[in-house]
């Protein structure tokens, strides 16, 4: 599995519509522009929710495999991570497991360094499992406190979450739906329940939380992340061209 460390990832397009800004990209040729603009701003990492030709979100293999050679292509030697939402299957762990599995078909450019694995959905275990038997990374998304306690070290598990999530390169904590002036008090109470989990730890948040929770893991000297999958405007609500522009504001903020 290649190295899926740095200090800032960017998060090209996620689950939004085009609608909701102008620079977001979907189709492979688009993914692969603005990822390599965003890696020039600064981006160590890539992470993208790979569509189908009717733009919808996709685990097809076919689909993954377009949007992450050409990203790629584009970025030689980056990390390239994509999404497992369970929403992309309409909340049927079994339908994406079987989906997922069909990546075995993937050639090595094809192939994502990691998958995100969010924890507060069903058949995370299995997920992590066949990721790693596809020799994909896993990424674990973790939300809430409880969450973070699901892979905190106790008595009755021992230490290393790896025996619990086979392939684990990173815990994604993810600071969702929380007004912003609470949104670094919500980020610290998961981190505590986290404790130190043995990997890597990035810490990002979402909408109106994603600035003031990108400054305060700068200020930790945590990994962070930015793009329009998390936020449409810059650290004081100006507009944004795109991904690129959002990384190099997040940049200026990192240092």
């Amino acid at each position: 599995m290649a190295d899926t460390g740095g200090v800032l990832k960017v998060c090209l397009n996620g689950a939004r519509t085009p609608a909701e800004h102008p620079g977001l990209p979907l189709t492979p040729a688009r993914l692969a522009g603005s990822a390599r603009d965003a890696v020039r701003a600064g981006a160590d990492a890539i992470h993208l929710h790979p569509r189908g030709a009717d733009g919808s979100e996709s685990l097809l293999a076919v689909d993954v495999a377009g949007a992450v050679a050409a990203v790629r292509a584009a970025c030689p030697g980056v990390p390239v991570g994509v999404s497992t939402g369970l929403w992309i299957t309409a909340r049927d762990p079994r339908a994406r497991l079987e989906l997922v599995g069909g990546w075995v078909v993937l050639r090595d450019a094809e192939r994502p360094d990691f998958a995100s694995v969010n924890l507060s959905e069903p058949g995370t275990a299995e997920l992590a499992g066949l990721l790693h038997d596809l020799g994909i990374g896993v990424e674990a998304g973790v939300w809430t406190a409880h969450d973070a306690r699901a892979l905190a070290p106790s008595s009755t598990r021992p230490a290393s979450i790896r025996t619990v999530l086979p392939g684990l390169v990173r815990v994604l904590v993810e600071i969702i739906g929380v007004p912003p002036e609470q949104a670094v008090a919500e980020a610290d109470a998961v981190l505590a329940a986290l404790g130190d989990p043995g990997v890597p730890v990035l810490l990002h948040g979402e909408r109106e939380a994603c600035w003031p929770v990108l400054r305060h893991a700068a200020g930790l000297g945590l990994p962070t992340r930015i793009g329009l999958e998390d936020v449409l405007t810059g650290p004081d609500g100006e507009p944004v061209a795109g991904n690129a522009d959002l990384v190099r504001h997040a940049r200026e903020i990192i240092g």
